[in-house]
C-alpha cells in the first residue's frame, strides 16, 4: 500500500495502524536497540515509485520504520512523504548482489544499498524479528 503521509490525516493513520500495527512504546523501542534505519540509497525501484521519485532531481534515499506486524518505508518526493505499508506476511527481502538488498510488497520493490554493517544489522534485526513473530503454523502444534 503506497500512500502519502505528509498531511496529518486521521484516516491515513488508521490504515497503516490496521495494516501493521500502532507504533512501538519507548520502553519496546529502547530494549530492541532503536526501530529505524540508517539513511538507505534506492538504486532501483518499481514502475510507480520510479514515477515519483523522477519528479525531483535529489539522491534517492529511504529509511524504514519496524512497527509489530510489519515495517513502513518512506521516501520524500518534491515537498511530499510517501509510505510504502509492508505487514510481514507480505514481506520479502533479497539480498542480491555484494552490498543490495530488495524489498517487495506484491507488484512494489524497492532495492537498497547495503554498503555498510549498519544496514546489514538492521535487515538482520527485521528477519529476526519477522522470524520470532510469526504466528504458529499447525506442522509446529
Amino acid at each position: 500500500m503506497l500512500l502519502n503521509v505528509s498531511y496529518n490525516d486521521k484516516k491515513i493513520t488508521e490504515k497503516i495502524d490496521s495494516e501493521v500495527g500502532k507504533p512501538f512504546t519507548l520502553k519496546e523501542r529502547w530494549a530492541m536497540g532503536g526501530i529505524g534505519s540508517p539513511r538507505l540509497f534506492i538504486t532501483e525501484t518499481s514502475i510507480e515509485i520510479h514515477n515519483l521519485l523522477i519528479l525531483d532531481n535529489n539522491r534517492d534515499q529511504c529509511n524504514i520504520e519496524m512497527r509489530p506486524k510489519g515495517i513502513i518505508v518512506r521516501f520524500r518526493s518534491l515537498l511530499e512523504t510517501f509510505a510504502l505499508v509492508i505487514p510481514y506476511y507480505k514481506l520479502t527481502l533479497y539480498k542480491g548482489d555484494m552490498a543490495k538488498y530488495s524489498i517487495y510488497r506484491d507488484h512494489h520493490f524497492i532495492k537498497v544499498q547495503a554498503d555498510t554493517k549498519a544496514i546489514q544489522k538492521f535487515f538482520k534485526k527485521i528477519l529476526d524479528y519477522k522470524a520470532d513473530n510469526r504466528p504458529t503454523s499447525i506442522e509446529d502444534l
